[in-house]
């Protein structure tokens, strides 16, 4: 198995609302998607994001959609700088996105904030200065 994510499916409660979170407001390119359908893709660098209703990604992994997040995780986008952070990170809050932490310093010597999409699904925008993740 290599060791990369391909993809990740986020189950969103307004599908609609989430579509256009992506791709309106962040701007995502969505792939070979038609208006109507219930599911979609955006191509991404190095993995893809998908979206899908929640109660149908509960039904098809078997988990009870308790209203929590399947698991406890965050998605991560990092970029080169820490004005490239500010930048993502003013673009996801205009576009509708809770601001969770604003973006600092942090801990472990790079910076970063968090948001929460419209289904409140954590994204975190860094910027790690010893690792390049861009």
């Amino acid at each position: 198995m290599k060791a990369k994510i391909s993809l990740v499916t986020l189950g969103v409660r307004d599908f609609g609302r989430a579509f256009a979170f992506y791709r309106d407001g962040l701007g995502f390119e969505a792939h070979h998607f038609t208006e109507g359908d219930d599911f979609c893709m955006f191509r991404m660098e190095g993995s893809w994001l998908a979206l899908f209703p929640r109660d149908q990604l509960a039904a098809d992994t078997g988990v009870e959609d308790d209203g929590r997040a399947p698991g406890g995780f965050t998605l991560a986008h990092n970029v080169g700088s820490p004005q490239e952070v500010d930048a993502v990170f003013a673009q996801a809050v205009a576009a509708g996105a809770r601001a969770m932490k604003a973006p600092q310093k942090t801990f472990w010597g790079g910076y970063a904030g968090y948001f929460a999409d419209p289904d409140g699904c954590l994204w975190e925008v860094a910027h790690n200065p010893f690792t390049d993740l861009t």
